[in-house]
């Protein structure tokens, strides 16, 4: 009766991870369809943005050669390397800033230390995109609006702001390893740098993968503080430029490329620190 029942329960689980393997199956068949779309129209031969068909009669390369080398109309490579740039130094800034802050708001207790988590948390439940127009005259007031320095100084200013993650793994690291440090001699800043942080490689994998996709795939901010400066473009406004009505017919492909090009960075970024970026969520959350 027993084993009857033990061979009932094992056929069970049996079942439902089948099941569960299935499930996840079809899911990734359906988040993976758009992005398959996509690399296939960046080969495709045919122009246009609609076809009737799903693969290409015809397949080539000279969506990526005119995207990277023809700039009569559209400057990707410029564009590309403006959003690199914007993107490396936001990213540099952010991340300092960020586990600066988180580490403060673990560590040191002061009077004003949870007023100010507890405007930040409360600063953090309004989208950003609420305050553009203001940041937006505010740029243009001290005369830098429609540079590359204004959009790092947009995507790195306020990012102090979110350091609720890092916080909460810097908690769960004991302070008994700090305090020994402090007994050698050691200062605040050594023990940051020296010892925090070679304990802190998920968190600060995390931090510098957020810092570094906020201005890497905005549009919004971008599209307002560049207004028509054409060069200092990002690729996000540069790609939309091509989905228009009077270019989307003959740039549709290229687009398509774009999208491809602009992906394989991130992709690559998170399959080489995936493994960190898990724990740090994990940590943070864990606390936070």
């Amino acid at each position: 009766m027993n084993k009857q029942k033990t061979s009932t329960i094992r056929t069970a689980r049996k079942i439902r991870t089948v099941v569960s393997y299935v499930g996840l199956s079809i899911l990734s068949l359906i988040w993976v369809f758009p992005i398959f779309w996509v690399v296939l129209a960046s080969f495709r031969q045919e122009k246009g943005s609609y076809t009737s068909y799903f693969f290409p009669k015809g397949y080539t390369f000279a969506n990526y050669q005119r995207l990277l080398f023809d700039a009569q109309q559209f400057h990707f490579a410029r564009w590309f390397g403006n959003t690199l740039f914007v993107a490396i130094c936001s990213c540099a800034i952010s991340t300092i800033f960020v586990l600066s802050v988180s580490y403060v708001m673990s560590r040191l207790r002061f009077k004003m230390r949870k007023p100010m988590m507890n405007i930040a948390m409360i600063l953090g439940m309004f989208p950003g995109f609420m305050s553009m127009i203001a940041v937006y005259y505010i740029l243009k007031g001290i005369g830098i609006s429609q540079s590359l320095l204004a959009l790092i100084l947009v995507y790195s200013g306020g990012s102090g702001a979110g350091f609720f993650v890092a916080k909460g793994f810097f908690d769960t690291i004991p302070k008994a390893i700090e305090e020994a440090a402090y007994l050698e001699g050691a200062t605040k800043l050594q023990v940051f740098y020296k010892i925090v942080m070679p304990l802190s490689k998920p968190i600060v994998v995390y931090t510098v993968l957020t810092s570094f996709l906020a201005p890497w795939m905005d549009y919004i901010f971008a599209s307002v503080i560049m207004g028509d400066n054409y060069n200092n473009y990002t690729v996000a406004i540069g790609l939309a430029k091509m989905l228009e009505r009077e270019f989307i017919t003959e740039y549709f492909t290229q687009f398509c490329a774009g999208c491809v090009m602009v992906a394989i960075p991130i992709a690559l970024l998170f399959i080489v620190l995936q493994k960190y970026y898990v724990e740090g969520i994990a940590s943070g959350a864990a606390k936070g």
